[in-house]
C-alpha cells in the first residue's frame, strides 16, 4: 500500500469509484467543520472584526505558501485569489508590459480554451498590432522566436494528459527573450513541479482539482522572486495597493507578491482550501507521482485487455503523461454517462475523449480493477447504446 494513500481523509460516495479528481477533487473530511466554524464563530460572532481577529486578510499569502511548497515555489512568491481565468489575464498583461517592443503571444492548440479566450481578449483590448499565435503542442519549442512577448502554456493537456517539458521550453523561450508563463491547473497536486528551478517568470493554477479545494476554490499566481518588486500588475486592484486602507486615489503597487492581489479574497472558500492543504504536509510529491503512474499503467493495461473498443488517446510513455488517462471512442459521451451510471465517475471532453483521473490519495489498485470491470461491461455489452445516455447535459 502506498504511503500517500489517505482514503480515510475524504468523503467518498458509497458505491462509487471516483476517477474525476482531475476535474473536481472530493471533499476532505475536515472541511465541513472548519467552514462551519468560520461561519458561526468568525463571521457569525466577529462579523467585520474577523478581518483582523480571525486573520482573514492574511489568508491569501498564508495559503499561497502552502500551495507554493508543492509546486517548488519559495515562501512569499505565491498568492491566492480570484479565478484562474483572471490570473491568466493578469499574468499575460504583466508579461507583455515586460516586453513592450514585442507584439505576439504564443500558445498551443492543446491549451485549455479559457486560457486562449483570455489571451484573445487581451489582444483585442491592446490592439496596436498585438496578436495571439497558436501552434500544435509538439511544435511549440521550434516556433518560439524573437517576436514573442510571452509564451503561455499549460503543462498537462486537459484532453489527453500529454505533458510539456517545463524546464526545456522555459529555457528556449528565455533564450529568445520571451516571458514564460505556465498554467499548472493539471499539475499542482498531481506531479512534482519545480517553478524556481525552471526559472519561469510566472505561473498560475487552480485549486479545485488535485488540491481538493472545492468547486470555485480560488486560483493562485506565482511570480519569480527577483521580479516581484518590479512587475507591473495590469489589474491594479485595491488589495494589491501598498496601503489599501489609506484609500489613495492613485495606485501604488504593493510589496512583493502582494501586488498581484486584486479584489476581496473569498474567505469561506479559503477556509475550505486551508483544510485541504493540510493533507499535503507529509506528502512526498515524487512518491505520489510514482503511485499515480503505477495506477495509470494498470488502468491502461486492463482497459486495453478487457475493453478493446477504446483507443488510447494519452501518451503511452508515463514520463510525458500527467495524472490522467484518456481514451477515444466514437460514442464517448454516451459511454461515459453509462460508466457513471454504473458507479465509476470520469468525464467527457469533446469530441470523443473519455477522461479518467488518478489520485493516489484516495485510489488504490483494487479500485482500478473494479473500475475497469465496469467499463468493460459497458463496452462489451453496449450498455451505452441507450437513449438516456445520449442527451448532453450542460456539464460534460
Amino acid at each position: 500500500m502506498s504511503n500517500v494513500l489517505k482514503k480515510d481523509a475524504f468523503i467518498l460516495p458509497e458505491g462509487v469509484i471516483y476517477l474525476d479528481g482531475n476535474s473536481l477533487g472530493p471533499l476532505p473530511k475536515g472541511v465541513a467543520a472548519r467552514v462551519q466554524k468560520m461561519l458561526s464563530d468568525e463571521w457569525g460572532q466577529m462579523v467585520i472584526r474577523g478581518w483582523n481577529g480571525a486573520g482573514w486578510m492574511d489568508q491569501p499569502a498564508k495559503i499561497g505558501d502552502q500551495v507554493g511548497r508543492i509546486i517548488g515555489a519559495p515562501t512569499g512568491s505565491v498568492v491566492m485569489g480570484d479565478t484562474l481565468s483572471i490570473k491568466v489575464f493578469q499574468a499575460l498583461a504583466s508579461a507583455v508590459k515586460m516586453r513592450p517592443e514585442r507584439r505576439v503571444i504564443l500558445s498551443d492548440t492543446g491549451n485549455f480554451p479559457s486560457d486562449l479566450y483570455m489571451a484573445e481578449g487581451l489582444v483585442g483590448l491592446l490592439a496596436q498590432g498585438y496578436e495571439l499565435q497558436t501552434v500544435a503542442p509538439e511544435e511549440v519549442a521550434g516556433a518560439i522566436n524573437e517576436t514573442h512577448a510571452a509564451v503561455l502554456l499549460t503543462e498537462v493537456d486537459y484532453r489527453t494528459g500529454r505533458r510539456h517539458d517545463v524546464a526545456a521550453i522555459t529555457k528556449t523561450a528565455q533564450a529568445q527573450g520571451a516571458v514564460m508563463i505556465w498554467d499548472l491547473a493539471h499539475s499542482a497536486g498531481a506531479l512534482p513541479v519545480d517553478l524556481l528551478g525552471s526559472g519561469c517568470e510566472m505561473a498560475i493554477g487552480c485549486t479545485y482539482k488535485y488540491l481538493n479545494g472545492g468547486p470555485g476554490a480560488p486560483a493562485f499566481i506565482y511570480v519569480r522572486p527577483d521580479l516581484m518588486d518590479s512587475i507591473e500588475p495590469a489589474l491594479s486592484g485595491w488589495l494589491g495597493h501598498r496601503q489599501p486602507f489609506d484609500f489613495d486615489l492613485n495606485y501604488q503597487p504593493g510589496l512583493g507578491i502582494e501586488r498581484m492581489r486584486v479584489g476581496t479574497p473569498p474567505i469561506i472558500q479559503l477556509a475550505a482550501l486551508e483544510v485541504a492543504m493540510e493533507l499535503w504536509e507529509d506528502i512526498d510529491m515524487n512518491e505520489l507521482r510514482a503511485a499515480s503512474l503505477a495506477l495509470q499503467e494498470q488502468f491502461i493495461f486492463e482497459v486495453e485487455r478487457d475493453a478493446p473498443q477504446l483507443t488510447l488517446a494519452s501518451p503511452r510513455e508515463g514520463a510525458i503523461r500527467g495524472s490522467q488517462v484518456s481514451f477515444q471512442f466514437e460514442h464517448g459521451y454516451a459511454a461515459m454517462q453509462a460508466v457513471i451510471d454504473h458507479g465509476v465517475i470520469g468525464d467527457f471532453r469533446a469530441p470523443d475523449i473519455m477522461r479518467f483521473g488518478f489520485t493516489p490519495m484516495y485510489l488504490d489498485a483494487a479500485d482500478i480493477s473494479a473500475a475497469v470491470k465496469v467499463i468493460a461491461d459497458v463496452m462489451n455489452n453496449r450498455l451505452w447504446d441507450n437513449d438516456k445516455y445520449k442527451t448532453r447535459s450542460k456539464v460534460t
